[in-house]
């Protein structure tokens, strides 16, 4: 580590702080940061010993309680002031309302249009003979509405969000945050504490949730496995996304069979493929701008649904109250036996749309949608189906078209048409989630990169996903004009809902055990009963995978194999850069001027390396004949955190001793954060953390010198001569380009091969503060004399030795993914007139 990086027992001492923590002894302090650091910036106990940032992984784990620590890398983390605050809080009551009618059109679309096929999907399974069938379908919905999306949604899993964020990835990133899971190493201690700080009690609780975390990062196939669960969540919601447009569509286009004489099942699809079309247009204006609309048209579908049901209820029979006793249930499969087991997979319709409430959770409260579900869209929807086994009990024969059929014939074309348009709104909801999840997995390197659209400048992660939308559009076309019957289209929305459902599932219960240490017997109790449930319910619909459904497992296994290879390419890639990382030692062999000439001005060089040099700048250092006098490797980092604060986003290390004016930058994004900088604004940012980082590493120092008022600048190391790839040499103690002219040591070439020492300056003692400006004015000169990335750009290939599997997936399957995907020039919003891209091949 740099000696600027560096602490002595007494650094800091003269502020006091109050907080302290629980840590592992022998993790890597750098990075290791809470609230009580940042605003304080106490040191209390003795420092741990130097740790090298490249090795942090060797220490060993212990738990321990410490005082607060200064981390050196993190310096930029002192302005910090408390944890961010979601972006609903203290929000006036207009704005509430707003949000109200905002959840309605996005959140509850979904589940709020489930009425108008769940019946008739379910007696296409198990016929209805009678009164007492009915009453066993109803309350099998009732109380699969209870316990779904009331229960396990709405009042346990909404609270397992990361910071404002649902959906399978949030789940994953707050788990990662809290144990080391990720099988992409570039993660940093300060990562898992971005604007967070908990003092944990040691506790039953605690113990066992510190054995399950060592039991978790020591095993690398749990790793994989927990990847792979979320992975295949995540490729259940996208192929939700594709089954519920759909299935809501063509059920709303389907009641035309009951208003008008003579219209067929052609006629429905190809009304349906109309309004696809014109759904998928509209997805680009946004969720905010569409919300406001579309709100007030889910408000009042919900009233219409609420006053069909009281009054079928009124008028046909109020019996069905019944229902609410659960013995029915057991009396229906009673009766029906394999029938009202095949009909589980109808009945689960009535709970579609409970993931989205998690996955769109980023764009609303928890207690607005735990408030709007509870007092009107659970009691509406109650009495929706209430009403429809109202009148089912009277007219069995039309459970083909259970909805349209039991709304009065004098409301029926109004209420058609509100239902057509909840319909289209329903699509909405599913695909906003989707695109939620595609976000999150793209920023946590489980996606190929793709353009993403922010569609709202007031509310954050609200966006719009071109390719991905009519990619999906493509797809859902296929699948309505291949399979147009809602019975079997029920079937798959089914397969994809529950595999969602049992992912969110498992992570919950490891949430549970692992972050909120729940009790045992609750975090048991919530397990079996869900899990049980909806393994219950998935027996049911796998059992009909053959009438078609299995489209919809075929495209969520495509989508699987894409995010795993995408997956498995970018983590190789990875840890090949990092084994074949420059050496520390060979840097400081080169000297202060890095083997060539030092011409003015900055240098970013890009990469993906969190930690240590990449190979990619020793290709630099052997084929440009000069590097700017100023460097910074910069690391665009997407973490396992939904948004970084401003104030953190930049970590500054220097490289080497100061007179190298080599620094590391990791630039820190939440995988919901916005980067709406352009170049310019992210220069003038970076280069403002850099001279912040610089005076505090000046003032650290000279508290650790204890009163001494001076210090020894760094000899210059005894040089050499570089040789190239090429042949090329190239002298190894160039200066800086304005300094030539001053400097009468320069040897502009060498005459042999062999190596040459050149005598090394004599050591000057300056005073420390001149020591700063000095450093300041080289940035500033460095700065005016302009800015230039340095893009390096790091390919795999499969050696010859490899596998034919691991051949066929690195040299065709990712390195088809890596071309498509967008570029790096693009997602940077680099310039082309100030750009150098280099390039590198790696075999592994």
């Amino acid at each position: 580590m740099a000696e600027g990086s560096s602490r002595g027992k007494s650094g800091l001492s003269s502020v006091d702080s109050v907080d302290s923590r629980w840590v592992y002894q022998g993790e890597d302090w750098f990075g290791t940061v809470t609230d009580g650091d940042q605003q304080d910036g106490g040191s209390g106990a003795e420092d741990p010993p130097h740790l090298n940032s490249d090795d942090e992984d060797s220490a060993e784990h212990k738990l321990i309680r410490t005082e607060p620590k200064i981390d050196p890398f993190d310096v930029e983390a002192l302005e910090v002031r408390g944890a961010q605050r979601n972006t609903f809080e203290n929000v006036t009551l207009g704005r509430k309302i707003v949000l109200g009618f905002l959840t309605l059109g996005v959140v509850f679309g979904d589940v709020g249009t489930s009425p108008l096929y769940t019946f008739s999907v379910m007696f296409s399974k198990a016929p209805a003979n009678g009164k007492e069938d009915v009453l066993g379908a109803l309350s099998l919905v009732l109380y699969t509405l209870i316990l779904v999306p009331l229960i396990k949604y709405a009042l346990i899993v909404l609270w397992a969000n990361d910071d404002g964020e649902g959906g399978t990835f949030a789940l994953y990133s707050l788990i990662c945050r809290h144990a080391k899971v990720s099988l992409l190493p570039n993660q940093l201690p300060s990562d898992a504490r971005i604007s967070i700080f908990r003092l944990e009690v040691p506790s039953t609780e605690l113990d066992r949730s510190l054995r399950i975390k060592e039991r978790l990062e020591a095993s690398v196939a749990l790793k994989k496995l927990l990847l792979m669960l979320v992975l295949a969540g995540t490729s259940m919601v996208i192929a939700d996304g594709v089954v519920t447009p759909a299935m809501s569509v063509i059920s709303a286009v389907d009641g035309l069979k009951i208003g008008v004489s003579g219209i067929k099942q052609d006629h429905v699809v190809m009304i349906s493929v109309s309004f696809l079309i014109i759904l998928f247009s509209v997805q680009r204006y946004g969720t905010s701008k569409m919300g406001i609309v579309i709100g007030p048209a889910l408000f009042i579908w919900f009233c219409s649904l609420g006053a069909t049901g009281i009054y079928n209820i009124i008028k046909y029979d109020s019996q069905v109250l019944r229902a609410f006793n659960p013995i029915h249930i057991y009396y229906f499969f009673k009766r029906n036996s394999a029938n009202a087991w095949y009909s589980l997979g109808g009945c689960l319709l009535c709970a579609t749309g409970s993931e989205a409430m998690f996955a769109d959770l980023c764009y609303f409260s928890v207690r607005s949608v735990q408030l709007t579900f509870v007092f009107l869209v659970l009691p509406c929807l109650l009495l929706g189906y209430l009403g429809q086994a109202a009148y089912l009990m009277e007219n069995h024969e039309d459970t083909t078209q259970a909805f349209f059929s039991s709304v009065p014939t004098r409301v029926f074309w109004p209420v058609f048409l509100i239902a057509n348009v909840a319909a289209l709104i329903s699509s909405r909801t599913m695909t906003t989630a989707t695109f939620s999840c595609i976000k999150q997995s793209i920023a946590l390197g489980c996606f190929p990169r793709l353009k993403i659209i922010h569609t709202s400048r007031k509310f954050r992660g609200q966006i719009y996903i071109p390719v991905m939308n009519w990619f999906l559009l493509a797809l859902t076309l296929v699948l309505v004009c291949n399979i147009s019957s809602i019975y079997e289209i029920g079937n798959a929305y089914g397969i994809a809902e529950l595999g969602v459902m049992m992912m969110t599932t498992i992570l919950v219960t490891l949430v549970m055990l692992l972050i909120w240490q729940t009790n045992i017997l609750i975090v048991l109790s919530f397990a079996i009963i869900f899990l049980g449930l909806e393994l219950t319910f998935f027996s049911s619909v796998l059992w009909s995978v053959g009438d078609g459904s299995w489209i919809i497992l075929v495209f969520a296994i495509v989508i699987f194999l894409i995010m795993y290879v995408w997956n498995y390419g970018s983590k190789l890639k990875y840890e090949t850069e990092v084994r074949q990382k420059m050496s520390m030692d060979l840097l400081r062999e080169l000297g202060p001027n890095l083997g060539t000439v030092r011409a003015p001005g900055v240098g970013l060089l890009y990469n993906e390396l969190a930690k240590g040099v990449p190979a990619i700048f020793g290709h630099f250092l052997t084929t440009l004949p000069a590097v700017h006098s100023m460097v910074i490797f910069v690391c665009i980092k997407y973490v396992t955190a939904s948004f970084v604060p401003q104030s953190e986003r930049f970590l500054f290390t220097r490289v080497c001793p100061r007179s190298y004016h080599l620094f590391r930058c990791i630039a820190r994004y939440g995988y919901k954060d916005v980067r709406k900088e352009n170049h310019e604004i992210f220069e003038k940012l970076l280069i403002e953390s850099l001279e912040k980082f610089i005076r505090r590493e000046a003032q650290e120092r000279s508290l650790e010198s204890e009163g001494d008022d001076s210090e020894s600048e760094e000899e210059y190391s005894m040089s050499r001569f570089l040789i190239a790839p090429n042949g090329s040499l190239y002298s190894l103690a160039a200066p800086f380009l304005d300094e030539f002219n001053n400097r009468n040591n320069f040897i502009s070439e060498a005459s042999t091969s062999e190596e040459v020492k050149l005598a090394s300056t004599e050591p000057v003692t300056v005073d420390a503060q001149e020591s700063l400006e000095m450093e300041l004015s080289i940035l500033g000169k460095a700065k005016e004399s302009g800015i230039v990335y340095l893009l390096g750009h790091g390919n795999i290939r499969a050696r010859k030795s490899s596998w034919f599997i691991r051949k066929l997936v690195v040299n065709y399957f990712y390195a088809f993914l890596r071309k498509n995907c967008r570029r790096g020039t693009a997602n940077l919003s680099v310039p082309h007139s100030h750009l150098i891209q280099v390039g590198m091949t790696y075999m592994v």
